[in-house]
């Protein structure tokens, strides 16, 4: 079952050849996780939503209200019976007409539900390998921080995990600075500096990301900062993880032949799943 604009239909629904996102990636997403029918970080979701929408010139519905989609989205998985933990992507996408040009801005939304096995963050995977993915680059612009459904880079990039055997890549923008990888943003323990790359690098403007600066401020000995990223820094790191909304936390264990801790990323990881318990 899924909701299309409002009404739950068979997840059999079709979209027609002239769909706009699926002729032009001319759509936007989030993707949303729910524990105890509580969708976590909804504000933060909505927001960037609403931002995403506006910089690609899409039509916002002025029914379109952080109840209402929250509403949507909790019809949707009291109907599937999977309210204690599941995986959510809420897709808004310009009605279909026009070629480069559309017709008019109107959108129109499909939410999809998957149910999920745990309800805590944990470690999904105890090794986890990345390395540079060089075929492709992400631009420094404002659209490389949203959810789009152009996401062919990304796609790309994890062929080339799998191909290669590893279990993601890192992304590079056009100064070949590391910038986030292709399932989530980076940080790096240097010491005791955790370093992110900042948005103006072209990275997604990720939720979890800004959960795990606001988490990581709060122990002392730790500094957050924001800053470029280059490919020799990570050989020098203490640690490097993973963020998105799903998995919480992965740490990364081994870029190239450098092997890393885990021990920030699970003093993170704590902190997290006690924010949903509260």
């Amino acid at each position: 079952m899924v909701n299309f604009n409002g009404v739950i239909q068979d997840s059999d629904l079709q979209l027609t050849v002239s769909n706009r996102s699926f002729l032009y990636g001319d759509g936007v997403f989030e993707t949303l996780k729910i524990v105890n029918n509580k969708i976590l970080f909804f504000e933060d979701h909505y927001f960037r939503l609403m931002a995403s929408m506006r910089i690609v010139r899409m039509e916002i519905p002025m029914s379109f209200t952080i109840e209402y989609l929250e509403e949507q989205i909790l019809k949707l998985v009291e109907v599937l019976a999977i309210e204690d933990s599941a995986r959510i992507r809420f897709t808004v996408f310009r009605n279909e007409g026009g070629f480069y040009l559309p017709t008019d801005n109107s959108i129109s939304y499909v939410i999809q539900a998957n149910k999920l096995d745990s309800i805590k963050y944990k470690t999904p995977k105890s090794q986890f390998e990345v390395d540079l993915y060089k075929d492709f680059i992400v631009p420094k612009q404002l659209l490389s921080t949203l959810k789009t459904t152009n996401k062919i880079t990304n796609v790309t990039a994890s062929i080339f995990a799998k191909e290669n055997q590893l279990d993601s890549s890192l992304l590079i923008n056009e100064t070949k600075n590391v910038i986030e990888a292709a399932n989530g943003n980076l940080f790096m323990l240097m010491g005791s500096k955790l370093i992110t790359p900042p948005i103006s690098e072209g990275c997604l403007n990720g939720i979890m990301r800004k959960q795990i600066i606001t988490l990581a401020k709060q122990i002392d000995s730790i500094e957050v900062i924001e800053a470029a990223i280059s490919p020799f820094d990570l050989q020098k790191a203490d640690e490097l993880f993973i963020t998105n909304v799903i998995i919480g936390i992965q740490p990364i264990t081994k870029y190239r032949k450098k092997e890393f801790e885990i021990r920030l990323a699970n003093q993170l990881l704590e902190k997290l799943n006690n924010t949903i318990e509260a």
